[in-house]
């Protein structure tokens, strides 16, 4: 009986266990500024977060901006992003906390470091970190319903956003002219033909990605399309500038 007994608890135990993991949230819900921030998306480290989230697979939103009708109707089927800051000497220490509506952790990352004495290269490198703890939990959305506070909404099906709605609408910004790139220690300088520096880009460790300052402006530079942008928020508003770089 006994043997019975401990049978019956551990897949008691396993079941609820994985009632409730990754598997069954589509949405991630990110804020456009972390606890540990003095401003919105420094760094680039919110925009950078979404980005990575919707490269797992989940489809990822902003929590202030517009977000699909089966969501706003019930936040609980969204998990919320939160990526906390332990206070370290001469290294950056980020670990991402994936939660659901009640508060409870439904993923935590490994602490992701970085000792780069450069601040943007330091934060973005940490929580790259500790978002390859990703990599070793398999994501399939099951389509499972979170219970959870709900609003009245019409009985009628909803259909699903199209492309065009899962991500933030940027204000995109013509190039002003051709940029040439200098190789850096840990990237580009761009300068213009006065010759000034125009942005300052920092490599990261994915490909055409990088942490980008031009002096008034935090954000990144990526290229979309064989063309490349510079984007950042300016009162809280997603700028998205083309940029002509000549390497």
């Amino acid at each position: 009986m006994k043997g019975y007994a401990l049978l019956f608890f551990l897949l008691v135990s396993y079941s609820g266990y994985t009632q409730n993991t990754i598997n069954n949230y589509k949405y991630v819900l990110v804020p456009e500024k972390f606890n540990f921030s003095r401003e919105d998306n420094q760094y680039g480290l919110n925009t950078m977060a979404k980005s990575l989230l919707e490269e797992k697979g989940f489809s990822a939103y902003f929590d202030n901006s517009e977000i699909p009708k089966e969501l706003a109707g019930n936040r609980c089927n969204a998990l919320s992003a939160e990526v906390v800051q332990k206070k370290g000497l001469f290294v950056t220490n980020l670990t991402l906390l994936l939660k659901d509506c009640r508060g409870n952790i439904i993923f935590k990352s490994k602490e992701g470091k970085s000792r780069e004495k450069e601040f943007a290269a330091s934060y973005n490198l940490a929580l790259k970190d500790a978002f390859t703890s990703l990599n070793d939990v398999p994501y399939a959305y099951i389509g499972t319903t979170n219970e959870g506070p709900q609003q009245a909404v019409a009985t009628t099906a909803v259909p699903a956003p199209s492309p065009a709605t899962t991500t933030v609408v940027a204000e995109i910004k013509e190039a002003a002219g051709t940029l040439y790139a200098q190789a850096t220690a840990n990237g580009y300088q761009l300068i213009d033909t006065a010759p000034k520096i125009v942005l300052t880009l920092l490599k990261t460790s994915v490909q055409d990605y990088f942490i980008a300052d031009n002096g008034a402006s935090h954000g990144i530079v990526l290229k979309k399309n064989g063309e490349w942008y510079f984007e950042y928020y300016k009162d809280n508003k997603l700028i998205s500038e083309k940029l002509l770089i000549k390497f």
